[in-house]
C-alpha cells in the first residue's frame, strides 16, 4: 500500500466540483480530516484528503459516482468506534461521513423488523423502539452505527442467543463503486432466490459496497431478564464452568469472561466493587420460571467449579449498570497504563478448544517482557474472547512485542480451527492471516469478487485482502 506521503493527491476538478455541490459540508480543513482518518486502534491515523457530510443515499450515490469518474479512493465513515484501522485512508482519497443518515425509516411491529439509515446507532433504534415491547439485540459494546456493523460483521454480548449482524440483517441498500443504487434482499425470514448478495456485503468492510439502509430483525423484550456476577478462583476454572453451560443446553443470553486484570481494571474506572478474580458476567432471558430455572442450573454449575459470590441483579437500574461497567472495559482497560494506545486481539475458537487456547495464551504472555499488560475479557459463550495488548505507539519494542504476541495468538486460533477475528473485522489489522486461515483458492476468488464489483479498486483500497 501506498505510504500517506507518496499517495496521489486529490484531483482538484474533483475538488472544485464536490466543494460547489456540498458548500459547507465539504471540508479540507486538517482537524476534520485527522478526525475521520483513525479510528479507535493502536494503528497510526491516516487521514483522507478530503471530508464530504452526506444526507442521503442518493448524495452517496452522487459523491461516488464522482470519485469513480476520477478513480479516487472512497471510505465510509459511521462512529469511526472500529477496531482494525477499517477507516484509514491509506491510499488518501474523499471520505463520506454518513452520520447525518440517521433515520429510522419504518418500524414494523407485526413482522418484528425495521428499517433504518445506516447512521442510526444501535441506543437510538432501541431508544425508537421504547413502548413497542421490542427491542434489537446485537450490543458490541460502542454505540456503533449500524451501518458500520453490518459492514464488519458485528456481535458483541448478546451472540450467544441472539446471533451476529450476519443473522440479523433482511436486506439493504448499498450504493456500488459506480454510483448505482443496489436492493439486496427483502422483508421475508427466508428465501432461495439467486445468490445472497446481504451476505456478500455484510462483513466486506465497505470495499464492495457502501451500505445506506438496513432492514434489521427485532425480537420481543423478554418477559423477564436476570443478571448475575461470579467470581471463580482460577480462569480455568470460570472456562469449565462456560463450556458446561453450553454443553447442558442452557439457552443464557450473555456469558461474559473477564479476568483478574480487567475486574481491577473495571473496578478503579467504573467504581464498581466486584472481587478481583477471574469473573463471569450472565444474563438470562425468558418467562419467569425459565429465567429461574436457567439461572440455579448455572449457578449450580458454577459452584461445582468454585464459583464464588454469585450475586444477582434482576432491577433494571442494576443490571444496566453491571453492563455498563462490563462494556466499558476497553477504556478501563487503558487506564491501566496512562496514554497507551491497545492492540485488541479478537479470536474466535470452537467452545471445546476455549480452555486450550486461554490456557496456551496466558503461558505466551507470561514468557513476554512484564510491562507487556494483557487483560483478557470475552464473549466466552460462543468461543470468542479479546486479550487487550496496552503499548506505547511510540515505543517500537513495545509495540513489537505486542505485535508478535497477536500473531502467535492469532495463528494458535487458526491452528485449533477457529478465525482470527471473531467480530472485529480484518481492516489493515489482520491482513497477514487471510491467507493462514482461507487458503490460496479462497483469497483468489475473494480477490476475483472485488475486481469484478470494483475493477478500479476504488472502495476502501488497502483493506482485507493481504497484498498480492
Amino acid at each position: 500500500m501506498n505510504a500517506p506521503n507518496d499517495r496521489p493527491p486529490l484531483p482538484q476538478d474533483l475538488a472544485d466540483t464536490l466543494a460547489t455541490r456540498f458548500g459547507s459540508r465539504f471540508s479540507v480543513a486538517a482537524a476534520v480530516r485527522l478526525h475521520h482518518g483513525k479510528d479507535e486502534s493502536s494503528h497510526t491515523p491516516m487521514p483522507p484528503d478530503a471530508v464530504v457530510f452526506a444526507e442521503s443515499t442518493a448524495e452517496v450515490a452522487e459523491i461516488v459516482g464522482l470519485c469513480h469518474r476520477y478513480r479516487t479512493p472512497v471510505i465510509a465513515f459511521g462512529t469511526g468506534t472500529s477496531l482494525e484501522g477499517h477507516l484509514l485512508a491509506v491510499q488518501g482519497g474523499v471520505c463520506i461521513d454518513l452520520s447525518a443518515l440517521n433515520q429510522v425509516v419504518a418500524v414494523r411491529e407485526e413482522d418484528l423488523d425495521a428499517t433504518v439509515q445506516c447512521g442510526v446507532t444501535r441506543k437510538a433504534l432501541n431508544a425508537a423502539l421504547n413502548g413497542t415491547g421490542l427491542f434489537f439485540p446485537i450490543d458490541p459494546g460502542a454505540d456503533a452505527s449500524l451501518g458500520g456493523m453490518a459492514a464488519t460483521r458485528a456481535s458483541g454480548t448478546n451472540a450467544v442467543r441472539y446471533g451476529t449482524m450476519r443473522e440479523n440483517v433482511l436486506g439493504m441498500t448499498v450504493v456500488l463503486p459506480d454510483g448505482r443504487i443496489l436492493k439486496t434482499g427483502g422483508r421475508a425470514r427466508k428465501s432461495a432466490a439467486g445468490y445472497d448478495l446481504t451476505r456478500l456485503m455484510i462483513g466486506s468492510e465497505g470495499t464492495l459496497g457502501i451500505i445506506t439502509e438496513l432492514t434489521v430483525k427485532l425480537y420481543p423484550v423478554p418477559e423477564a431478564i436476570s443478571s448475575a456476577v461470579c467470581a471463580f478462583p482460577t480462569l480455568a476454572a470460570a472456562v469449565r464452568t462456560v463450556i458446561q453451560t453450553i454443553q447442558l443446553g442452557v439457552p443464557v443470553a450473555r456469558i461474559e469472561l473477564l479476568d483478574k486484570l480487567a475486574i481491577t481494571a473495571i473496578n478503579r474506572h467504573s467504581k464498581t466493587t466486584l472481587r478481583e478474580a477471574p469473573t463471569l458476567f450472565f444474563e438470562f432471558h425468558g418467562s419467569p420460571t425459565g429465567v429461574k430455572e436457567q439461572a440455579e442450573t448455572v449457578q449450580e454449575i458454577a459452584a461445582e467449579h468454585g464459583g464464588q459470590d454469585f450475586e444477582w441483579a434482576t432491577r433494571p437500574e442494576d443490571r444496566s449498570r453491571l453492563w455498563q461497567a462490563r462494556h466499558d472495559a476497553y477504556y478501563a482497560g487503558l487506564g491501566l497504563k496512562p496514554g497507551c494506545r491497545a492492540l485488541t486481539t479478537d479470536v474466535c475458537v470452537p467452545i471445546s478448544m476455549l480452555a486450550d487456547c486461554i490456557a496456551e495464551s496466558y503461558l505466551d504472555l507470561d514468557q513476554e517482557a512484564s510491562n507487556l499488560a494483557g487483560p483478557l475479557v470475552g464473549h466466552v459463550g460462543d468461543g470468542n474472547f479479546h486479550m487487550m495488548l496496552l503499548v506505547d505507539a511510540d515505543n517500537p519494542e513495545d509495540l513489537a512485542r505486542a505485535k508478535g504476541f497477536a500473531s502467535r495468538l492469532a495463528q494458535r486460533a487458526i491452528r485449533m480451527d477457529g478465525t482470527c477475528t471473531g467480530e472485529h473485522g480484518i481492516g489493515i489489522g489482520k491482513q497477514d492471516y487471510m491467507t493462514l486461515e482461507h487458503g490460496e483458492v479462497a483469497i483468489d476468488l475473494m480477490r476475483t469478487i472485488k475486481r469484478a464489483i470494483d475493477p478500479d479498486n476504488i472502495l476502501n483500497p488497502g483493506k482485507i485482502l493481504p497484498p498480492s
